[in-house]
C-alpha cells in the first residue's frame, strides 16, 4: 500500500525500517478505505514516522506505551519546526492539528485507546469520577439518555471555567442561577426542563458523596410547561417543494441528501431512525420500508412510494460508498462511517435556511411536524395520524387539533350561528 502512494523506493524503506513501520502502513489502509485524500496520506506518514523515532528515545518499546509519549513528541514536533503562534493561528490550534492524527493512528493500531482529548472525557471526571458510572450501574440508564448527561453536564463545567470556579465545593445557589440564566438564551423550555433534571441528579449525587456541604438540588426548578401551549412548526407543501429543490442532486452529497429529505417529510421518520435505517429495511419486491425500534416502541412497515424507492436508488447506485457496513446513508467525507441524527437534523436545517424558509427552530422535526399537517389537512383521524408518525400515545397527537383548519373554522360558524 505505501508503494501506491510514494513513488521512491528509499522513502517507503524509510517508512518501513521505522519500528512502528507495520503499524504505519495498517494506518494508511484504514484511510485509503475511508476515502482520505491522497494529501492526507503525505502529510501524516512523515508526521507518524517522527513520533515513532521520538517515543523510541524516550524509551517506548511496545505499541501500547505510545499514548504515554503524545505530549511529549508535539513539543518536540513544534521545537524542531519553529512553529510560533500568531494572530490567526493560536498554539493551541497547531497542537491540535498535530495531535489529531496521532490520536487517530493510535485509535487504529492500540487496542483500547479512545483518546484524551476533553470531547471523550466525562464531565466532571476529575472532582467526582464515579457520577456517570452510577448513572449506568445503579439508576440502569441508557446510551441516549446518558448523551443527555454528558451534553448537559459539559454546559455546566464551561461555564464554571469561564467563571474560574474550579471547586464544586464553591457551588452556591446564586451561581447555579446565573447559568441557568445564561444557558436560557439559547435553549428551548423542553430543553431547559431536560437541563434542570439533569441539574438535580447532579447535585444530589455530589450531596451524597459530600463533595458539597448541603443539598443543592431543590434550588434547580422545573419550568412550567402547558401541554398544548405551542404549535407545531410545520411548513405548507409549496415550501416542502422549494426545500427539495434547493438540493443539488448531481453530487453524491446531494442524492443523499435528497433522499433523506424525502424519507423525512414523506414517513415523518425522526432523525434518529433515518440515520439507523440499513440496506436490509428494504423490501424491493414487496416494495415496502420497515422502521424498527421506533420511539413509542414499535415497528412499522411502510409502503415504499416510486419518488422515494428511486431517490434511495440514485444514492446506493451514485453516491453510497462501497463498504460492508449495511448503514443505508454515511458521511459525505472521510471517514466514511454511517450518518448521525445530529447531522440529520443539521441537514435539514440547511436546506430550510437555503431555500428561503423562515421558521423557529428549523430542523428534521419540522418535517415531521409538516408530515402530520398533511395528513391532518386530509382529514385523516388523529389515531391514524398518531400510528403514522410513530406516536407512543394519543395525546402526543393532540397538538395538531390546533392546526386542523376546518374544524376549527366549523367551530367559529357554529357559534356565530348561536348568536345569531
Amino acid at each position: 500500500m505505501l508503494e501506491h502512494y510514494f513513488t521512491k523506493p528509499e522513502t517507503v524503506d524509510r517508512i518501513k525500517e521505522s519500528w512502528i513501520g507495520e503499524s504505519i502502513e495498517k494506518y494508511v489502509v484504514w484511510l485509503s478505505d475511508q476515502g482520505y485524500a491522497v494529501r492526507t496520506i503525505y502529510k501524516h506518514v512523515p508526521l507518524l514516522r517522527r513520533f515513532g523515532e521520538v517515543a523510541w528515545s524516550l524509551g517506548a518499546r511496545e505499541l501500547k506505551e505510545l499514548p504515554g509519549h503524545v505530549d511529549s513528541f508535539i513539543d518536540t514536533w513544534m521545537r524542531e519546526h519553529k512553529r510560533r503562534a500568531t494572530k490567526k493561528r493560536s498554539r493551541s490550534s497547531i497542537r491540535r492539528d498535530i495531535k489529531s492524527p496521532v490520536e487517530q493512528f493510535l485509535k487504529i493500531v492500540v487496542n483500547g485507546y479512545t483518546g484524551n482529548s476533553k470531547k471523550n472525557r466525562e464531565p466532571f471526571s476529575n472532582n467526582v469520577p464515579g457520577f456517570f458510572s452510577h448513572l449506568r450501574n445503579e439508576r440502569g440508564l441508557g446510551e441516549i439518555s446518558m448523551g443527555r448527561y454528558f451534553l448537559h453536564l459539559r454546559r455546566l463545567e464551561k461555564y464554571l471555567a469561564k467563571i474560574s470556579l474550579n471547586d464544586l465545593h464553591a457551588l452556591s445557589p446564586i451561581i447555579l442561577s446565573s447559568f441557568m440564566n445564561d444557558t436560557d438564551r439559547y435553549l428551548g423550555k423542553w430543553a431547559m426542563r431536560q437541563l434542570c433534571c439533569v441539574l438535580r441528579m447532579f447535585l444530589r449525587y455530589l450531596y451524597q458523596e459530600r463533595v458539597i456541604a448541603r443539598d443543592l438540588s431543590p434550588t434547580s426548578e422545573l419550568p412550567h410547561i402547558y401541554r398544548l401551549s405551542d404549535i407545531p412548526r410545520s411548513i405548507s407543501w409549496d415550501e416542502v417543494a422549494l426545500l427539495l429543490e434547493a438540493v443539488d442532486r448531481r453530487t453524491p452529497t446531494g442524492k443523499r441528501d435528497y433522499a433523506i429529505l424525502l424519507l423525512l417529510v414523506t414517513y415523518g421518520l425522526r432523525a434518529r431512525e433515518v440515520s439507523k435505517l440499513t440496506l436490509d429495511d428494504i423490501d424491493w419486491k414487496r416494495e415496502r420500508l420497515y422502521i424498527l425500534e421506533r420511539k413509542a416502541g414499535h415497528s412499522t412497515a411502510y409502503p415504499l412510494s416510486v419518488p422515494v424507492g428511486e431517490a434511495i436508488i440514485d444514492y446506493i447506485k451514485h453516491g453510497r460508498p462501497e463498504t460492508p457496513d449495511r448503514h443505508l446513508f454515511f458521511r459525505a467525507y472521510a471517514p466514511r462511517t454511517p450518518i448521525t441524527h445530529g447531522a440529520i437534523s443539521t441537514l435539514a436545517s440547511y436546506y430550510l435556511r437555503r431555500a428561503g424558509i423562515h421558521i423557529a427552530r428549523p430542523g428534521s422535526h419540522t418535517l415531521h411536524h409538516t408530515c402530520a399537517q398533511r395528513l391532518v389537512d386530509a382529514s385523516f383521524s388523529f389515531r391514524l395520524i398518531g400510528d403514522y408518525v410513530g406516536h407512543r400515545s394519543l395525546t402526543s397527537t393532540e397538538i395538531y387539533t390546533k392546526v386542523d383548519i376546518e374544524a376549527l373554522r366549523k367551530v367559529v360558524c357554529e357559534n356565530e350561528e348561536d348568536i345569531l
